[in-house]
């Protein structure tokens, strides 16, 4: 999957183009198909907003906005907005399963 991080009107530190970019891959892990991951800080009127867009099968993007205290926190409720479409959408999704212990099987 491609990701692209973008600073409009701001610096970025790389401590925080990693946390956006792991985010972004989690996101990644449980959307169908991913393709394209873009994400966008923005220091509007020095007020931090962070654009998370997830761009998966058949055309489908999914966009959450933010605006925080800081970029960090807006991120943060960027992902999650982002994440709550997700859990919403009907399409198949790659859920992380969790491998039951020996003898704990369902009946």
């Amino acid at each position: 999957m491609r990701i692209t991080i973008t600073a409009r009107h701001c610096e970025i530190p790389e401590a925080l183009r990693a946390r956006a970019r792991e985010r972004l891959e989690r996101l990644a892990r449980i959307a169908p198909r991913p393709h394209d991951g873009s994400i966008v800080f923005v220091a509007d009127n020095g007020r931090p907003t962070v654009e998370v867009r997830l761009h998966t099968v058949r055309g489908t993007v999914l966009v959450g906005t933010a605006r925080g205290t800081d970029h960090r926190s807006a991120l943060d409720q960027a992902v999650a907005k982002v994440r709550r479409q997700l859990d919403k959408s009907p399409g198949p999704r790659r859920a992380l399963t969790r491998r039951r212990a020996p003898g704990r099987e369902r009946l």
